[in-house]
């Protein structure tokens, strides 16, 4: 029998303290619960939350870089990555989530999981990403954002179009990709020129990648 991970294999695994584990068992609560009624991540992958969604939304903060305040999270679903970025993002200084979420079901959960984890700093915007308005987005979050992140959200070139606009000049972009990432990055590269790219292996799946991405622009 495969063994999954458990919130004490998360805690030795990313070092995060017992505040931000306790915020992350509220969360596994709670999407346990709401997963009953509404489908927030595939059935099959509930037993093994804290590897599949948990490890995996994590490793993102380490890339971030230091300072990081603001941060971006598109598509948010069920919370990942920018839900669990945001329970242990208050040690590491990160002031504002906000999470993109057009499902107005999911977004309800979404504020209620982050009301349970005693997270103000948490916004969820009720939109499609293309309704979003990149001036009072900035304004709602006091400057662009630092770090745009999005999970499963849309093939590369379309996600990077989505994010472009909402950025700033100097923002991060850190989407985890499975094993088509190289693909899709040569895909992307026909209508974006990409002026810092680093692909990084990912802790959860030795297929996946992340793509971590900056001076991004139409070419």
């Amino acid at each position: 029998m495969t063994k999954h991970l458990s919130p004490a294999d998360f805690q030795a695994a990313t070092g995060c303290n017992a505040a931000a584990l306790a915020r992350l068992d509220t969360y596994a609560a709670l999407l346990a619960k709401w997963q009953v009624a509404i489908n927030l991540v595939a059935g099959n992958t509930l037993p093994d939350l804290w590897q599949r969604h948990f490890l995996d939304s994590a490793q993102l903060l380490a890339l971030a870089p230091p300072g990081t305040a603001r941060w971006l999270d598109l598509g948010s679903g069920g919370g990942f990555p920018g839900l669990v970025i945001a329970a242990l993002g208050v040690e590491a200084g990160i002031a504002t989530v906000h999470l993109v979420e057009s499902d107005q079901r999911k977004a309800t959960f979404l504020r209620e999981a982050a009301r349970a984890m005693d997270l103000p700093g948490v916004t969820v915007h009720v939109k499609r990403i293309e309704a979003m308005e990149p001036a009072a987005l900035h304004a709602a979050m006091g400057g662009a954002p630092d770090v745009i992140s999005a999970r499963a959200l849309a093939p590369l070139g379309d996600l990077l179009g989505l994010a472009h606009r909402l950025a700033g000049p100097d923002t991060l972009y850190l989407f985890p990709k499975g094993r088509q990432a190289e693909d899709e990055l040569t895909g992307a590269r026909r209508y974006w020129t990409i002026r810092d790219l680093r692909l990084l292996p990912s802790k959860t799946d030795p297929a996946a990648r992340i793509l971590s991405i900056r001076g991004l622009e139409p070419a």
